[in-house]
């Protein structure tokens, strides 16, 4: 039986993200985002909470997210965590913890950010297109190379 690993988090991209390659070639890309949370404190007032995540993206889904999440953009990512450990330089073991990209929803972007960032949309026959919904197929995982991974 599978263990139940699944993440699903919603926020604005904080930095345009940059594609990179893998080892075997495989494209990855990196999306920083920043999730809000607002909660009503114990003594009564409303407090603002900003998380910031790093998401992994591969293959098309990285191409693609390069090109239509540009800083400022609303994404609902779903996906999985996953552990990585490894040795530093002096020897010392390392582990992380990745956000790993099955899915990339787009939110609407409002009109006058769009029309500097954004390609014009094309016309839809109502279903998502690939821009608007992403799904990353499992065999485009691969291992990003060791001077990408942050410490």
């Amino acid at each position: 039986m599978n263990a139940l690993n699944q993440i699903i988090l919603e926020g604005n991209v904080v930095r345009q993200p940059e594609r990179k390659s893998c080892k075997n070639g495989a494209s990855f890309c990196r999306i920083p985002i920043a999730v809000n949370r607002k909660y009503k404190a114990s003594d009564g007032n409303y407090v603002d909470e900003v998380s910031y995540f790093d998401v992994a993206t591969f293959g098309q889904t990285a191409e693609l997210c390069e090109k239509w999440c540009p800083k400022g953009r609303g994404i609902r990512v779903v996906g999985r965590l996953k552990q990585t450990t490894m040795q530093t330089e002096d020897g010392k073991k390392r582990s992380i913890i990745e956000i790993i990209a099955e899915h990339v929803d787009f939110k609407p972007i409002p009109k006058k950010a769009e029309e500097k960032a954004l390609p014009a949309p094309k016309k839809s026959s109502g279903k998502k297109s690939k821009e608007e919904s992403l799904e990353a197929a499992p065999d485009e995982f691969c291992e990003p190379l060791e001077d990408d991974l942050e410490f």
